[in-house]
């Protein structure tokens, strides 16, 4: 959000809350008319007895902490194995399981390497089928050994 929309957010907040002080006088009534609940009128209230305007900035939403989340050795672990050994996230989530104890799903190692931008592998990386000598010079169709009878 640009400093000019913070500046438009504080301006209103303050205009609602001197509103309800100078015009009304009637907290309900200001809510009522502009549109938004009584709680979070005195949330910005509060906030600007404390803080002035800048308890009137928008704030993240974020949460603190996510306690959910992969620890950072396992998301340096499956970045390991995908730029040294191109692992696609079946077999990190298998290898993980089996050497390290790591229990994640192929699904989620899948999620990681997305938001690392990691899910494909660079064009020169990516498996390329090669043809074998002996795949070129063959037929399709074996021809048919003399002396035997063919069945069709």
């Amino acid at each position: 959000m640009t400093e000019k929309e913070q500046q438009r957010i504080i301006k209103r907040r303050l205009a609602i809350i001197q509103h309800a002080d100078e015009v009304t006088g009637n907290v309900a009534a200001t809510c009522r008319y502009y549109g938004i609940s009584r709680q979070c009128f005195y949330t910005w209230l509060r906030r600007y007895e404390e803080e002035g305007e800048e308890g009137l900035r928008e704030r993240s939403r974020r949460p603190l902490t996510s306690p959910r989340a992969t620890h950072a050795e396992v998301v340096g672990k499956i970045i390991y194995l995908r730029s040294h050994y191109h692992q696609g996230p079946q077999k990190i989530s298998m290898y993980l399981k089996r050497y390290h104890d790591v229990d994640i799903s192929a699904s989620g190692v899948w999620r990681i390497l997305k938001k690392l931008d990691m899910s494909r592998l660079p064009t020169s990386q990516r498996y390329q089928r090669h043809a074998s000598a002996g795949s070129a010079t063959r037929s399709p169709c074996p021809a048919p050994r003399p002396g035997r009878r063919q069945v069709h």
